[in-house]
């Protein structure tokens, strides 16, 4: 059981019996009452997200759920294939089960699957992953350090901002729990 104590961003937790992550909280102390907590909660079966408010005094259930390493295969249409490496079971997800993820998500990527009750639900990436861009206006010379930025488009089809210097071809390392760059990688 967590208290409102152990509230934070990315707690997964068992509510109105659907698992639920935390998206956003906020601890209260009002001047006078009970102190309390305000969370906005996504619903990792159907994407739905909502708040609510908890008193310091409530106890929440830690979600039963079941995280598997497993590797992307393959995509066909609006189905993604995953395979257990341990068991090489495969499993499907839809592309409205991984909406966020899927625009770093490439062939034979390691990643976690979440499973409640037996069904995967949802996928957790790495929090970095190497991507080569594949569209992107050509870089300037001398545009190092004035911290502008321009639209590159990624070979996952992602499009993200990225420095001027960054020129199509290469390959970047990109956070997935933002969707930012953050280097550039020799391929040397």
């Amino acid at each position: 059981m967590y208290s409102m104590n152990d509230i934070r961003r990315g707690l997964k937790i068992e509510f109105k019996g659907d698992p639920y992550e935390v998206v956003e909280f906020l601890h209260v102390k009002p001047g006078k009452g009970q102190a309390f907590v305000r969370a906005k909660l996504k619903n990792l079966i159907t994407g739905a997200v909502l708040e609510n408010t908890f008193r310091a005094s409530d106890k929440i259930e830690p979600a039963n759920l079941e995280e598997r390493d497993m590797q992307f295969l393959y995509k066909e249409g609006d189905h993604y294939y995953f395979m257990d490496l341990e068991t090489y079971d495969q499993v499907i997800l839809n592309a409205d089960q991984i909406e966020m993820e899927r625009k770093f998500l490439k062939e034979n990527m390691e990643v976690k699957v979440l499973f409640y009750k037996e069904k995967p639900i949802s996928i957790e990436l790495p929090k970095h992953v190497e991507l080569q861009i594949v569209e992107t206006e050509p870089g300037v010379k001398g545009d190092t350090v004035s911290g502008a930025t321009k639209p590159a488009i990624l070979e996952t089809g992602a499009v993200i901002q990225v420095p001027l210097f960054v020129n199509e071809g290469d390959v970047i390392r990109v956070d997935t729990r933002t969707a930012e760059y953050i280097e550039r990688v020799s391929t040397k």
